[in-house]
């Protein structure tokens, strides 16, 4: 971290970081095998995200001739050095960990990924009829000359670029590797034996066949990453779905903003490519190995070892009869993925057939592809209940499956609202409006993390559950904001922003500096996924120099310094990387000796506070808020798990964390006691 200008690391560069945290699990030989090659595929797969929007963003800044220094003091082009630079390390240590330590640890455990030449003849037969039967008919190879343009290949595309003479005619063609079959074709092998081969190397084998009377002077395989953020304009608002979905179809053809190349390249034939992609030759990225890790998703997701993955368990399920009575009953929380997210699907799919709900009401960020919980609404849409969902169609690369769910929530009779051009909808809530013999009441679920299935067994969230008057007052009075004219005012139990959100921060950190300057008892704990916003930092950065002790958890980005002295010297933060991705937002405020614990969905950067509906809820419920002060308890003793950022700007592990007790498997005991 080459400058840290205003006691701040640079976002961009912070993050670089955390993907250095998933490498390091990676590389824990404590951890089974499979999970490692897992954490090995996600860092890849984060860099590529990583390089679609924010490097994207930069090239766009540097492509404008802007430069300015940001907040950080870089301009954009000091920083995108730095990030090619930090990002060229961490893929060679990426592929250094995988072939020097993985992929030994693979064949220990007879696990082959083979290339063509260590076949054996029956490995080869069944090779060979699948590229005759698969593979032969659905490649295209693709000629580039003044008849044929270069081909539009789509972000995160790895083909063969093959350089060929024809009666003395130089030449060019391009061959995709197929995304509509699996990267990993198995071998027939023995028992216990579990042997593959990737088909970009058996179409590298074959490429002669797709171009017979042609000399072959040289092939490599590259990949390109491209522009995926969408940028919307303010006249776009009048048809926000149209809009996306316009822009959605732009990314076949947006800006390449990286390209790797086999490290074993034909220098004539890359100018022809980057000149084909108009692409700059100086930043390309070479690879000395197979292109695109995320290949090994496959072989994680076929859980072919299972002594190589972590011990599987049954998330804790809530006992009841009747969902409505069970939240009747008491409010309760769930804590994902320890707990089962049943009563949630339960929740919507209860409402969906009782004949005496009469609305519901949520929002959705992201959801699974089969969500039994849309399922859900459309079934309600169809039985005649009011059903209004707040769909975020601009949910990165969710974009096209939310766009998919609309429609289909819209045909069955359902009002979908879009979101806003200006605004992201963030909040994480669910309204159900039911007929009861007293009247009417209202459900209310609030969760830290999206309504999704698939998710909900991989990332900590927290959720909750309540039909008291004012909570559902509350939201009722925020769906009307979302969904009509309505001004938004001060609620009783929930904060909202781009309301007041920052401001209403700032007022427990005062009261916090206040209650430390009299009582020398002021204290914060906070958990959140990112901490970005310049104007919270200022204000921890004020508490700090009070006297206030802070202690922050926070999974990735992380813009403070602590322990500086005389600015940052009472914050600790640490981050917590491991079996699960943490994903749940607390906010622990000491109060003079009355705690006040809040649930959010909203993480401290500045996005979450001006450029999004987000919703921060205050827990009532003693026995609750005990359940969370001892979850924020136990993450703050983990070591196993935790790295602590220091006030040189590096990450570093405890020296307990080979003896510490890793929190996810502290969880799954104690949930399933």
């Amino acid at each position: 971290m080459a400058k840290q200008e205003n006691n701040l690391i640079h976002r961009d560069l912070s993050w670089l970081q955390f993907n250095q945290r998933i490498l390091d699990e990676a590389r824990d030989e404590k951890i089974p095998l499979i999970e490692r090659l897992k954490f090995i595929a996600i860092c890849a797969n984060n860099l590529d995200e990583f390089f679609m929007v924010r490097v994207a963003a930069l090239r766009r800044l540097l492509d404008s001739s802007f430069n300015q220094k940001d907040a950080f003091g870089y301009t954009p082009h000091e920083l995108f050095s730095e990030i090619y630079e930090v990002s060229e390390n961490f893929i060679s240590q990426m592929y250094k960990t995988y072939q020097d330590s993985l992929s030994k640890e693979l064949l220990k455990n007879r696990i082959f990924i083979k290339k063509y030449l260590q076949l054996n003849r029956e490995q080869e037969s069944a090779v060979k009829r699948y590229f005759d039967n698969t593979l032969y008919p659905i490649i295209t190879p693709m000629a580039v000359d003044e008849g044929h343009p270069f081909p539009v290949l789509l972000t995160k595309t790895t083909a063969f670029g093959v350089y060929l003479n024809h009666k003395e005619k130089l030449l060019l063609a391009i061959i995709p590797i197929p995304k509509a079959v699996p990267r990993l074709f198995k071998l027939p092998s023995e028992k216990d034996e579990f042997s593959y081969i990737l088909i970009d190397d058996i179409i590298r084998e074959n490429l002669n066949i797709f171009f017979r009377g042609y000399t072959i002077l040289g092939s490599f395989a590259f990949r390109i990453i491209r522009d995926s953020e969408l940028i919307l304009k303010e006249d776009f608002s009048s048809n926000l779905l149209k809009a996306i979905e316009a822009e959605v179809q732009k990314r076949p053809t947006a800006k390449v903003v990286s390209l790797q190349v086999e490290k074993n390249y034909h220098p004539e034939l890359l100018k022809l490519l980057y000149q084909g992609i108009d692409f700059p030759q100086d930043p390309i990225t070479y690879i000395d190995g197979d292109l695109d890790l995320t290949y090994l998703f496959e072989l994680v997701n076929q859980n072919i070892k299972p002594n190589l993955t972590y011990r599987s368990y049954i998330p804790a399920k809530a006992e009841y009869e009747n969902i409505f009575d069970k939240i009747k009953e008491e409010d309760f929380m769930l804590h994902l993925p320890y707990q089962s997210f049943q009563p949630t699907i339960d929740l919507l799919q209860a409402a969906a057939k009782d004949k005496d709900v009469l609305a519901i009401k949520m929002t959705l960020y992201r959801s699974s592809k089969d969500s039994a919980i849309i399922k859900s609404l459309i079934e309600a849409g169809k039985n005649n209940k009011q059903v209004t969902v707040l769909v975020e169609i601009k949910a990165r690369f969710d974009e096209e499956n939310n766009i998919s769910w609309t429609k289909e929530l819209e045909a069955a009779g359902c009002h979908v609202i879009y979101g806003f051009t200006e605004l992201k909808i963030h909040a994480k809530i669910a309204l159900i409006v039911r007929r009861e013999e007293n009247g009417i009441r209202r459900y209310v679920h609030i969760s830290s993390g999206n309504y999704n299935e698939k998710t909900s067994q991989a990332y900590t969230d927290l959720g909750y559950f309540t039909c008291n008057d004012d909570v559902a007052r509350d939201i009722s009075d925020l769906f009307n904001v979302i969904t009509g004219y309505s001004l938004p005012v001060r609620a009783k139990r929930i904060v909202t922003a781009p309301a007041d959100l920052r401001n209403y921060f700032f007022e427990l950190i005062n009261k916090e500096i206040a209650f430390n300057k009299k009582y020398k008892n002021g204290s914060i704990i906070a958990k959140m996924n990112s901490l970005e916003d310049q104007e919270i930092i200022n204000k921890l950065y004020e508490a700090s120099a009070a006297g206030v002790k802070i202690k922050l958890i926070v999974r990735g980005i992380c813009c403070l310094i602590p322990g500086r002295t005389g600015v940052s010297e009472n914050i600790e933060v640490k981050s917590v990387v491991g079996r699960f991705l943490e994903h749940s937002r607390l906010y622990h405020f000491n109060n003079n000796g009355t705690p006040r614990t809040f649930i959010s969905s909203a993480d401290w950067m500045r996005r979450n506070f001006d450029n999004r509906i987000e919703l921060l809820f205050e827990v009532a419920n003693e026995k609750i808020k005990q359940d969370l002060a001892k979850i924020l308890e136990w993450y703050w003793e983990d070591t196993a798990k935790s790295h602590y950022l220091s006030g040189d700007c590096t990450y570093r592990k405890s020296e307990a964390a080979s003896n510490g007790n890793d929190i996810h498997e502290k969880f799954i005991k104690f949930y399933s006691a």
